[in-house]
């Protein structure tokens, strides 16, 4: 049933509704769009969107459908896994003028999804709120639609994590946003071991607590913790050195190659320079 739709929501896709509402008109207070990603087994992934220009009056919208199609098929040339899911809107609330949005996306796809953000940060937060379309009525009589949420959720790849994490460091103390630059790969690795010792306290804090009745147990994180502890392989700290340095050298000799490439690329370019002249 559709009412079973869960919704999965790329990171990139929230910046482009942001972005969105930024560049919109001085008189547009909603800015409205399409939603493109996969739909399998009761599972909406949304990854990616753009805008559709529109204007919204008392009785009455316009959107400008031929833009919507053209930016589609330009997007299936580059892109042709990814086909219309559903629409977004910025906001907190579903307005009288989705349900006739909405039935135009019902052509195009089957169980639309309706995805609100609340740009107004409500709360102190962006909301995110999924609805579908569902139908009710008496039979042989007038027919109507009601939204109905569904489950939503964020979903990363680790180059989004990677990304949103720089975006973190970027906002300065005041709230401006400062340049950052990708840190080095020793950096990262120094910082990701800094991280990984944080949480493994908090852990470990978890744990004696529980076991001097502080908080409650709650089995759900215990059943996690039997798992992350019996996904760890059993090695002594020799057998884990030894595997460390073999993969640092692995990693050495393949920086060792990419830079003689490079090298030889250039005195390459360089050689056929001087025979040209």
């Amino acid at each position: 049933m559709a009412l079973n739709l869960r919704v999965k929501v790329h990171p990139v896709v929230l910046y482009q509704i942001v972005d969105a509402y930024e560049r919109r008109n001085a008189d547009s207070y909603r800015v409205i769009g399409t939603l493109l990603g996969t739909s399998d087994k009761g599972i909406v992934e949304v990854t990616n969107c753009f805008c559709v220009p529109h204007k919204e009056y008392d009785d009455q919208v316009e959107a400008e459908l031929s833009y919507a199609m053209d930016v589609y098929d330009l997007n299936r040339r580059v892109n042709s896994s990814e086909a219309i899911v559903g629409w977004w809107a910025t906001g907190h609330e579903v307005t009288n003028h989705s349900s006739v949005i909405h039935e135009y996306y019902s052509r195009e796809c089957i169980n639309p999804v309706h995805l609100t953000v609340d740009t107004s940060l409500q709360g102190g937060r962006m909301g995110l709120k999924a609805y579908i379309c569902v139908n009710f009525g008496v039979p042989n009589g007038k027919q109507g639609c009601m939204f109905t949420p569904i489950s939503v959720e964020i979903q990363c790849y680790d180059p989004e994590v990677f990304g949103i994490q720089l975006c973190q460091k970027a906002i300065g103390p005041s709230g401006r946003a400062w340049k950052i630059n990708p840190a080095m790969d020793l950096q990262q690795v120094a910082e990701a071991g800094s991280k990984m010792g944080s949480l493994l306290d908090q852990v470990l804090s978890y744990v004696e607590d529980v076991l001097a009745d502080r908080v409650p147990a709650n089995n759900e994180v215990g059943r996690k913790l039997l798992h992350l502890v019996n996904s760890v392989p059993h090695m002594t700290s020799e057998q884990f050195s030894e595997m460390f340095n073999s993969n640092v050298k692995d990693l050495l000799m393949v920086i060792t190659l990419s830079q003689l490439i490079k090298t030889q690329l250039q005195l390459n370019e360089k050689l056929t320079l001087l025979t040209s002249v």
